[in-house]
């Protein structure tokens, strides 16, 4: 298991660690900052001794493995030092927090989940499942956002036990998908507006987002409507 230093503070960009595992240029710390991909995220990316960290992922046993741009010199039991790319990773937190936020107002205004989504630091997109396609609900939704957004709202994590995480309305807004088999969910909370399981960073209050804008619609199938947006 790889201890999930960004669980504790998404804004550690820094950090010390143990090398626990080398197969070739994957490497495995006893702990990181580094945020790997899954639900749709993009990984962060950075350096681990001044070595290119080209993306991130989960191996076996909840250990996250750290591809880098060439085979380690260091050894396994070494110490090292891994720095992660601050702008690219600030920028895909308040990309992911603007998911939620869109994700919690569809759901709201016209009980719309989550069909599949990209979330990536330049540009980022969602599908819902919407039976219509109509532009101008989009608009307004994005609208409604925006207008949150500048009330400041804080965004809290925390975890909660799994029978009473999953009594919650709402805290799976990803369509077909389902908690993993864990005693306790890390909860991502926005106030008053949303709550869901979540295992990614996130900006701490919803000032940070900027604004969303729309970039485009399309029809992806009969029940899938996807919006393309951005962050300013």
């Amino acid at each position: 298991m790889t201890k999930k230093l960004y669980w504790e503070d998404a804004y550690l960009s820094e950090f010390d660690a143990i090398v626990t595992q080398i197969e070739g240029p994957n490497v495995v710390l006893d702990q990181t900052c580094f945020n790997p991909q899954g639900g749709g995220l993009v990984s962060d990316t950075g350096h681990l001794n001044g070595i290119q960290v080209n993306e991130v992922h989960y191996g076996v046993d909840d250990t996250i493995m750290h591809v880098l741009a060439q085979e380690p010199p260091f050894k396994v039991g070494e110490q090292v030092h891994g720095v992660v790319d601050w702008l690219r990773r600030h920028r895909i937190m308040r990309m992911h927090t603007s998911a939620h936020l869109l994700s919690a107002i569809f759901h709201k205004e016209a009980a719309a989940l989550i069909t599949g989504n990209r979330i990536e630091p330049e540009h980022s997109r969602i599908d819902f499942s919407l039976a219509e396609f109509d532009r101008a609900r989009f608009e307004n939704y994005v609208h409604q956002a925006n207008a949150i957004i500048t009330e400041g709202r804080p965004v809290k994590t925390y975890f909660l036990p799994r029978e009473k995480a999953l009594q919650i309305p709402g805290i799976v807004k990803l369509a077909g998908a389902f908690p993993p088999e864990v005693k306790e969910l890390r909860i991502v909370e926005i106030e008053s507006i949303d709550i869901q399981a979540d295992g990614g960073p996130h900006v701490r209050e919803l000032r940070e987002i900027g604004e969303i804008t729309v970039e485009k619609l399309e029809n992806k199938g009969a029940q899938n409507r996807r919006l393309y947006y951005n962050i300013s």
